[in-house]
């Protein structure tokens, strides 16, 4: 997105500095990262990145506002309805496509948002060891606000632990040993020093939850959630495990009911330059005219899961429950990363927090993703090179 730093990054490139920087990192966490890594970050210019932020102040502006509960209300499954403070999120994620305007000029077009972590410590951990092997500028950085790893992981040891001791706080997933998340679960480890556990680990006894550990019960106070309500009912498979609908005496982090309100449900109450225009299917009267140029996304899944790109009046048709589905204007992703063979497509996830005490949450740190497929992601992508997960260093 900078040519000269591009090109100087690209002429410097080599495939071992890019197979020594692969084997530092499984030096540190032997065969655990499941995923495509890219050979290269994006460098992103201030002008993109004020853009960007600009976008997001707008959707946490929309989230402050008194009205917003009642208008997520219907956000949150019935079934799916935990109790306790909903306290706003503690961590958010607004993921932004590098598009181009009817111009031709480069803008960020937001795909879409989550009340809900994502590899925050793999985050910290990564880019680090990119800057060890790849040369990156010097008046460039992959925090935000004036972050350094130390100040970051300073804060996020605060946001996650709160006043609690690192024993009675919990990273809680579905199997996480077996997750494609499994490097930043253990990053976040040894970070923090809290511990995976699994949802199936949990023992509940009243209002207290417990964990084992060395052949000891730890009660646990407080709750990093990193599981996915919706995809959860899909890999239960009747496993016993206890009924987070419950009241405990927990603390989220965040609450898992963020995940519903502060999402796709969102999308159609936001308008802003940097926003697609977006609908709820159900709402919508008359189709548009230009239909082909929107995606049919359903309001509850993960990792791109039932998204139809080419909309038709059949498929929609066939829908029968148009409540649970978003009609959102198509946005046209630019391929501008310059590689060796093709140019390739890039989707930067901002990722914010939210400290206890401070009046609105901030960007933090970003992860990006390279794609030269049809849709972002790794699956969508394979045997191809110069593409995977990545970071951003914007420009200071």
């Amino acid at each position: 997105m900078i040519p000269s730093v591009r090109s100087a990054f690209n002429a410097g490139f080599t495939q071992e500095k890019y197979r020594n920087f692969l084997k530092d990192l499984d030096t540190h966490y032997p065969g655990v990262i499941d995923f495509r890594l890219a050979e290269t970050p994006v460098f992103v210019p201030k002008d993109f990145t004020e853009k960007m932020l600009s976008a997001c102040e707008h959707i946490i502006d929309v989230m402050l506002e008194p009205s917003f509960q009642e208008l997520t209300a219907a956000a949150v499954p019935a079934a799916e309805q935990v109790p306790g403070a909903e306290k706003f999120p503690q961590m958010m994620c607004f993921d932004f496509g590098i598009c181009r305007n009817a111009n031709g000029i480069l803008e960020p077009q937001l795909i879409e948002m989550q009340g809900f972590p994502t590899m925050y410590g793999f985050q910290a951990f990564f880019p680090e060891i990119m800057r060890r092997h790849f040369t990156i500028p010097d008046h460039f950085s992959h925090y935000f606000n004036g972050y350094t790893k130390d100040t970051y992981l300073a804060m996020l040891r605060q946001l996650i632990l709160g006043n609690h001791a690192a024993e009675n706080v919990i990273l809680l997933e579905w199997k996480p040993f077996q997750q494609k998340t499994l490097i930043d679960f253990l990053c976040t480890r040894d970070y923090l020093g809290i511990e995976p556990v699994c949802l199936t680990e949990l023992i509940a006894e009243g209002e207290q939850l417990f964990y084992a550990k060395a052949g000891k019960k730890i009660p646990v106070n407080r709750i990093y959630n990193r599981i996915i309500f919706d995809e959860l009912n899909h890999q239960l498979k009747g496993e016993k495990v206890i009924d987070l609908t419950k009241p405990y005496n927990v603390e989220w982090v965040p609450h898992p009911n963020w995940f519903y309100r502060l999402s796709k449900y969102t999308l159609p109450f936001l308008r802003h330059p940097y926003i697609p225009e977006t609908y709820f299917l159900n709402e919508l009267k008359i189709l548009p005219d230009d239909l082909a140029q929107f995606v049919l996304k359903p309001l509850f899944s993960f990792a791109g899961q039932g998204v139809v790109i080419d909309v038709t009046h059949d498929e929609i048709e066939k829908i029968d429950n148009p409540e649970a589905f978003i009609l959102q204007r198509k946005v046209d992703y630019a391929a501008v990363i310059e590689t060796p063979d093709e140019p390739a497509k890039a989707e930067i996830r901002v990722m914010y927090v939210w400290p206890e005490g401070a009046a609105r949450p901030h960007a933090a740190t970003n992860l990006t993703r390279l794609s030269k497929g049809k849709m972002i992601g790794v699956r969508y992508n394979k045997d191809r090179e110069w593409v995977g997960g990545t970071v951003s260093f914007f420009e200071q």
